[in-house]
Order: C-alpha cells, then sequence, then structure tokens
C-alpha cells in the first residue's frame, strides 16, 4: 500500500459524518497499527497514523467500507464500493482479517445477547469490569488486555456462542481458522491454538508410549461389510504422564456433564444429523464438521486434542466418514495416499492431551474404501513433520489399524465406494446399528 499523508482536513470531514458507534468501530479496527494510542480519539488516531505514514487514501477507503459508509466512499472520496473490493481482493489492506471477524460479529449481535456474553465472561475474568452499556467490541478489547482473546486465540470467545446458541457465529471463527491455516501451509501458521504455548510441541511422527498393551481384534460380516472392533482395555496400564483418574481397575468413572466432546468429521454428508442426536441424547458436547479436506482435518484434530476442557470431561469420542484405503481417509481431497488412520489417535494419547489421560477414548471410523486402480497417486496433505516419512510408516504398517494404546476403544467399518455410488444418500448400516444400539440401552 502506497503511504502518502492524508489531510487534516479531510479526516475532519469524514469525523463529522460518523456516528458514535462508527467511531467506535474504525478505532477498534485501527488499534493493531498504533497500539500506543489505545485511548486516543478517531481524530487523533487518523492524524496519527498518517503522520507516521500508515494511513493512506487507499487505507481511509477501506475503513470506510468496513463501516457500510458506501455514501461517503463515493460522495468525499470520489471512489466506488466496487474499488475498494477490488483492492481488498489484491490484498491490498489495511485491517488485519481477526479485527474484521470481531467487527463483523459486533454487527449481528443482538442487545440481550451481549448482556449474555458479559454475564458468562464472569466465569473467565471475575474482576473485568462489566458494565451494562459495554459493547461487544470494549468487551474483546478487555479480554484482549488479560490476554484470553488474540488472533490466535479464539476458543473462549468460540465457547460462549455455544452457550447462546450462535451456531452461525461460531462458523463464521471456524472459517476464519480455516482461511489462515489454509493462507499458511506454506509460511508460519497464522491462526494456532491457544494452548500450544502451554503444551509439548506436538509432532506427528512417532510420538512416545509407555504401554505395551495390545488390542485384541474381532472381524464380523454384516451386509457385507467388514466391521473391525477393538475390545476396549480396561486394565490399569498407566499411560506417560500423571496418575490414572479411573475409579478402579475396570471401571472408568463417567459422571462428568457433558461426558466429554464428541467430534465428528463427516466427508460424505449422509450421517451427521443421526449421530450428533444420538451423542447429545448421551450426554456429549457434538461438535461437527462436514466436507474437511485433510489440512483442515489435520487442523481440527491438532486444536481438539489441544482443548483445555478435556480436564473436566470424562471421556472422548471421535466419529470419521469418509472415502479411503484401508489405512486411511481421503477426505474430500480425494488424493491417495491419504490421512494415515494410525495418525487420527495420536491427538489424543496422553503424550499429546495430557487431559485424556486414563480416560475412555471412543474411535468410529466408516471407510468407503476406493480401490487403488482409482485412486489418485498426489498428496495435498501437509502437517507438522516430514509428511512422506508418515506416507511411508503408513505404508509400512500393512493391514494393522488397532492401535497399540491404552484407554481406545477402535472400531472401523469398511465397505466398497460402489455401495455409496449406487445410493448417494443413504445411510451407513454400521452408524445405524451403532446410534441404534446407543440410544436403545435394552438392546446393548
Amino acid at each position: 500500500m502506497t503511504s502518502c499523508q492524508v489531510p487534516a482536513a479531510l479526516i475532519h470531514r469524514i469525523e463529522e459524518e460518523l456516528d458514535k458507534e462508527e467511531e467506535e468501530i474504525m478505532v477498534f479496527l485501527c488499534r493493531d497499527l498504533a497500539p500506543d494510542l489505545a485511548t486516543a480519539d478517531l481524530r487523533e488516531l487518523l492524524v496519527t497514523l498518517s503522520e507516521r505514514e500508515k494511513l493512506s487514501f487507499l487505507g481511509l477507503s477501506e475503513l470506510l467500507y468496513r463501516i457500510k459508509r458506501f455514501d461517503l466512499l463515493k460522495r468525499i472520496l470520489k471512489t466506488e464500493k466496487a474499488t475498494v473490493e477490488a483492492n481488498l481482493a489484491k490484498n491490498l489492506r489495511l485491517v488485519p482479517d481477526y479485527r474484521v471477524l470481531m467487527v463483523e460479529i459486533f454487527e449481528n449481535l443482538e442487545r440481550e445477547e451481549v448482556s449474555s456474553l458479559r454475564f458468562l465472561l464472569r466465569d473467565y475474568a471475575p474482576r473485568m469490569k462489566m458494565a451494562k452499556d459495554k459493547s461487544f467490541l470494549a468487551l474483546v478489547i478487555d479480554l484482549e488486555k488479560l490476554n484470553l482473546v488474540a488472533p490466535n486465540q479464539l476458543d473462549l470467545i468460540e465457547n460462549c456462542f455455544r452457550s447462546i446458541h450462535r451456531i452461525d457465529l461460531i462458523r463464521k471463527i471456524q472459517k476464519y481458522k480455516h482461511e489462515a491455516v489454509m493462507s499458511s501451509i506454506h509460511s508460519q501458521p497464522v491462526y494456532v491454538n491457544a494452548l500450544q504455548a502451554s503444551l509439548p510441541n506436538l509432532s506427528l511422527i512417532d510420538p512416545p508410549y509407555n504401554s505395551e498393551i495390545q488390542n485384541v481384534s474381532k472381524e464380523k460380516s454384516q451386509n457385507g461389510q467388514s466391521l473391525i472392533l477393538a475390545e476396549p482395555v480396561h486394565m490399569s496400564i498407566q499411560e506417560s504422564g500423571a496418575v490414572s483418574s479411573k475409579v478402579s481397575d475396570d471401571q472408568y468413572r463417567m459422571q462428568s456433564q457433558p461426558l466429554g466432546i464428541c467430534l465428528i468429521i463427516d466427508c460424505i454428508g449422509n450421517d451427521t444429523d443421526v449421530l450428533e442426536e444420538t451423542f447429545r441424547g448421551l450426554g456429549y458436547d457434538v461438535r461437527c464438521h462436514r466436507y474437511l479436506k485433510m489440512n483442515a482435518l489435520n487442523q481440527t484434530l491438532l486444536e481438539t486434542g489441544r482443548l483445555q476442557e478435556h480436564r473436566n470431561y470424562d471421556s472422548f469420542a471421535c466419529i470419521l466418514v469418509s472415502r479411503g484405503s484401508p489405512q486411511s481417509i481421503f477426505c474430500t481431497d480425494d488424493t491417495f495416499p491419504g490421512f494415515p488412520l494410525e495418525e487420527v489417535k495420536k491427538y489424543f494419547t496422553a503424550d499429546s492431551c495430557p487431559e485424556l489421560l486414563g480416560k475412555p477414548k471412543l474411535f468410529f471410523i466408516q471407510s468407503y474404501i476406493v480401490p487403488e486402480n482409482e485412486q489418485e497417486y498426489t498428496s495435498l496433505l501437509e502437517v507438522d513433520g516430514n509428511d512422506e516419512k508418515i506416507i511411508s510408516n503408513a505404508k509400512l504398517s500393512g493391514k494393522v489399524t488397532i492401535p497399540q494404546v491404552a484407554d481406545i476403544f477402535w472400531s472401523q467399518c469398511k465397505v466398497d465406494v460402489s455401495a455409496l455410488e449406487k445410493s448417494s444418500s443413504s445411510s451407513s448400516y454400521y452408524l445405524h446399528c451403532l446410534s441404534e444400539l446407543l440410544r436403545n440401552p435394552y438392546k446393548r
């Protein structure tokens, strides 16, 4: 963006046209550009930014665009909305995506919902001044000061929106995270879960295990589908970390409310609703993701494994539905060799997720197997570490897909992808039976 000072008269003219709320939004959008002017009013802020050559006509146009004052764009700056959008598309922008996201959320909140947020935030920041007239943007600034919210730290706000049932705003945050990850595949990540600072660096390659338990597998055939079940391990074998939190050697404690997080990743789209209803009925906090690409799957697993909430819950469940090979899932990329299933569980062992130490971790996988002659021999997967080593490890593992660590139940159903192609909207027989048995304790 070219730098040239904006005349004070022009700033004054624009300021006179804005109401208090629009001024608040502008100041919030510019907050990162001059941290030393956090308490400045709009006029002082814009003049200083101009003097420091951080504000140009192009930047001023973007600010007016962000507050939707298209009339001022045309009347004062003599430019069109489409012109600003074209510049933004070329990445000629002044405001960080995080600030834009917060403003979009602010514009979609009702007064009563902001009041609910103020109440919910008392649990996290009891000393924070909760003035009744404080706006959402003001709340965000207070949380930033306490290091509870940041561009790479949005779990708290996301959880608050879940409490007030604003799923649409959660989706906005998840979209921001996803786009940040995708834009940083070949560079330093823009969005990293806030817990990464307090946990050891996670490597997807051969994390250490402190368990010699090998789960026993069973194969059953139902309607031509191969069902592989791993017997749940209930022995008092300690994973690496602190002492197990089990009630006894052969019984897990299952009393928390909710019982735990249930992560559903459905890249086919036929079973999400019934699975969500089933596990929510069992008392789980269900979090659904549809049609993920492999990089998004990697990020979702990484973020879920590092949630502090696990420490308050007694279990964890994960359901994966996708096309793939016997040892991997393709997500929506449909590329070989895909994401190795052996890597999935490693996000939730005690080494990577201490909060789930000694707690049951349940995995249910519906794999629609694509024949080798129909697989694309390219890979879009990029993860932390040497992905070539991950792929070679997956190939060497052959048909071994049962995890060899404690406290994990692993169930995988493999069926030829032709079953999906014959009836693209039909539900998985395996997942249908699973849901039915979990709903009906008598059958179970």
